[in-house]
């Protein structure tokens, strides 16, 4: 009976082990999910750190170019008043010219900012920069005749600076804006960046749980074997000491004849040995 449960023992104690080695293995896995993830999440925080920066100077352009043009805008009206007087004096005095110069520098702005924002064939934009240079030799042959007086010789160099610090802002407002297009498309690749690794962290924490809940299962199987073989410990201990008490019990026995034996030869005057007077001692029969 023993030795079927010292059998049963040891298979108790390799499947103890399976689940013990297994149990290990998965807690390498969730402790390697859970290094991936936490290096995951903290690439997701630079990038949603990169991202809010990068929005916080597009919001800061942003603003600036809302603020350049407002002060465009106010130069552009002082110019175009000074040009509206300039107008007003040209009918008074019977300008000959057809066209007034406020009216020839919309088309050339309207025709500046064709140029910079479509495209042209080759032959298409040549022929529009020769006619803005027209246009401008036209503006220049009649601020030429508008110098010839005084007040709006005054006037007219008034407007052009007006117009050049205008020109010089919008130069400045594309500058600004191009600048806040820049960091908008940082800030949306580095969200776009944030989204992919947060995903990708998430997947890391699931795999993480899924590793370590496997492995607290495989403890407890390690834990319920452990108590299993604890069990066959204390029974198999305690059948081994029956069975010696047993075997013991069965030598007593039989010195105990045997010494009943001797004592009665003694008794019938045969000589005792020193063996003999020793299991006699032994067996408390003198």
């Amino acid at each position: 009976m023993i030795n079927d449960l010292i059998e049963k023992r040891k298979k108790i104690l390799a499947e103890s082990e399976q689940h013990k080695n297994r149990r290990n293995e998965l807690n390498a896995s969730a402790s390697k999910f859970a290094r991936e993830r936490n290096t995951l999440n903290n690439q997701t925080r630079e990038f949603v750190e990169e991202a809010q920066k990068n929005k916080d100077l597009r919001d800061k352009y942003n603003q600036e170019v809302i603020e350049l043009k407002v002060q465009r805008n106010e130069l552009n009206d002082q110019a175009n008043a000074l040009f509206e007087e300039i107008e007003i004096f040209k009918k008074e005095h019977g300008s000959p010219k057809n066209r007034g110069i406020k009216e020839i520098q919309k088309q050339i702005d309207h025709l500046d900012m064709m140029q910079q924002t479509q495209v042209f064939s080759t032959e298409k934009e040549r022929e529009l920069i020769e006619k803005i240079k027209q246009m401008k030799g036209q503006v220049k042959e009649q601020e030429a005749e508008l110098e010839q007086n005084k007040e709006m010789r005054t006037k007219v160099t008034a407007a052009r600076d007006l117009r050049k610090q205008a020109s010089d802002l919008h130069a400045k407002v594309t500058e600004v804006a191009e600048l806040a297009q820049k960091h908008h498309d940082i800030m949306v690749d580095s969200y776009r960046k944030a989204d992919k690794s947060r995903e990708s962290a998430d997947t890391g924490h699931r795999s993480f749980v899924e590793a370590q809940e496997a492995a607290d299962s495989e403890h407890k199987f390690f834990i319920a074997c452990q108590k299993e073989l604890r069990d066959y410990d204390k029974v198999i201990s305690g059948l081994r000491k029956k069975t010696k008490k047993v075997k013991v019990s069965k030598e007593q026995k039989a010195v105990r004849k045997e010494a009943e034996h001797l004592f009665k030869n003694f008794r019938a005057g045969e000589k005792l040995t020193t063996d003999d007077i020793l299991l006699l001692q032994r067996s408390k029969l003198i």
